[in-house]
């Protein structure tokens, strides 16, 4: 019999050889004050409590040889890949390519693009720049996962009804087993971390599944 992750709606068999671990967005601009997330009106604060569980899931992912893979959203320092309609958005000085606390807002290569030092890439581990919400819209995601032959996604980052869950749709449209790891994923609107999970997990899992860190570091131990 396979070992099965406790998850919702049901537990799902899980083969960790084909499993990778996707860390969404974890950056010094959405969880650091003085980013693109405060320049919203955000209280930053409040993605705090996804660091952990995300560093326990990466240490043990890490451990058992899955692929792990990062992302990152941000722009061209010329700004070429921004639709307008999305630099509009917020206080004009505080807005993406907008100087900031740490370098221009939502720019690759700033200070505030880098994913949070707790959660830093390791050498050899993928790191996807993408200028979208999802992490598939032009990008190489789809290419990196093909050649490792993943089928299941162990996705977790912020935040949860934005990027998160951008990214499970896309994945879930090419094929792709989701596993949302609910204390791992947060938002700065707790109300909406909660809607998002549960649309993940509505009717039989339409999206995917959703489970918690304890449950995936136990299933991932039983493969050690």
């Amino acid at each position: 019999m396979p070992n099965l992750l406790d998850a919702q709606p049901s537990p799902l068999p899980f083969d960790a050889s084909s499993t990778a671990l996707l860390i969404i967005d974890m950056q010094r601009d959405f969880l650091e004050p003085g980013g693109f997330g405060e320049s919203l009106g955000n209280d930053v604060s409040l993605l705090a409590s996804a660091v952990p569980p995300t560093r326990a899931l990466l240490d043990v992912a890490r451990a058992s040889g899955l692929l792990v893979v990062h992302t990152r959203e941000g722009h061209r320092p010329d700004l070429s890949d921004a639709p307008p309609a999305k630099l509009e958005r917020g206080e004009p000085t505080a807005r993406i390519g907008q100087p900031g606390p740490m370098g221009r807002i939502l720019i690759r290569g700033e200070p505030g693009h880098d994913i949070i030092p707790a959660l830093a890439p390791q050498d050899g581990e993928p790191v996807i720049d993408k200028p979208g919400k999802g992490a598939f819209y032009a990008t190489d995601l789809a290419d990196v996962l093909a050649a490792r032959g993943i089928a299941t996604l162990l996705v977790c980052g912020v935040t949860t009804e934005v990027c998160v869950h951008t990214t499970v749709r896309e994945a879930n449209d090419r094929g792709y087993r989701c596993v949302v790891v609910a204390d791992a994923c947060a938002s700065y609107i707790p109300e909406f971390h909660a809607a998002g999970l549960a649309m993940i997990k509505a009717q039989g899992g339409i999206f995917g599944w959703v489970s918690d860190s304890d449950s995936v570091i136990a299933a991932l131990g039983r493969h050690g």
